[in-house]
């Protein structure tokens, strides 16, 4: 069967992931997950403790989850190279380099804003707290990505890659949140305009708004979280 990606939606990091399996043009399906109701349930639980998006069921019926194993998993399967490199060049090591400080830094600096936003019952001493020290999280590694980019169109090279893909998943967090004005950063700034203005980038953003748009054609369609659950194969999760 078509791998299944389950994607989290408002605002999912996930939508990175959607772009990247249109760049690379394979056969795939998606699952829409509701990330203030869905990931709460029991069922839930058995695909990801953690209970969190993306989780990839695999072509072969196991559950994958995080965001950087299941771009990994997609880097094994680009054989034409459409969104990654040979392995050992230095575009890829540059292209792990971006994925990993995304993956780890970059994206954990929003936690505390996330924290605050979703605390329940309200605290507004801790939520003021974690909000202020969200922000100067976010600012720093803004800064350093910043830094980072260098004077190409993408993150490496002339192309949108698995890089590309994760960090357009997660920067859009910034308006979500209201930090600051996104311009303060202009080479982050083109580049996000860039990736954003992308078809796959688009394709992603209408699906995850409960659209049904054209894509490529490798998009084999959804299938309701309730028939994935029932089909996986829990042994190997």
């Amino acid at each position: 069967m078509e791998p299944i990606l389950l994607y989290g939606f408002p605002q999912g990091s996930s939508a990175g992931l959607i772009a990247a399996f249109e760049w690379l043009g394979e056969p795939y399906r998606l699952c829409r997950v509701d990330m203030l109701r869905d990931i709460k349930t029991d069922e839930y639980a058995h695909v990801n403790g953690r209970r969190e998006t993306p989780v990839l069921i695999t072509d072969g019926g196991r559950p994958l989850t995080e965001t950087i194993a299941i771009a990994l998993w997609l880097e094994a399967r680009d054989i034409a190279r459409r969104v990654s490199f040979p392995i050992g060049t230095p575009e890829s090591d540059r292209m792990h380099q971006f994925m990993g400080f995304v993956n780890s830094t970059f994206t954990s600096a929003f936690s505390p804003l996330w924290a605050a936003l979703e605390m329940k019952p309200p605290q507004p001493a801790m939520q003021a707290a974690l909000r202020e020290f969200g922000r100067s999280a976010v600012t720093k590694r803004h800064e350093q990505l910043e830094a980072m980019i260098g004077d190409v169109p993408f993150l490496v090279g002339d192309r949108p890659t698995l890089a590309d893909a994760l960090l357009a998943g997660v920067a859009r967090w910034l308006e979500f949140h209201q930090i600051f004005d996104a311009g303060k950063y202009p080479r982050l700034y083109r580049l996000r305009q860039r990736i954003e203005s992308d078809a796959a980038f688009i394709f992603a953003r209408a699906i995850e708004a409960g659209e049904s748009p054209a894509g490529v054609g490798a998009m084999r369609g959804q299938i309701p979280l309730e028939e994935v659950l029932s089909r996986i194969d829990l042994r190997n999760s």
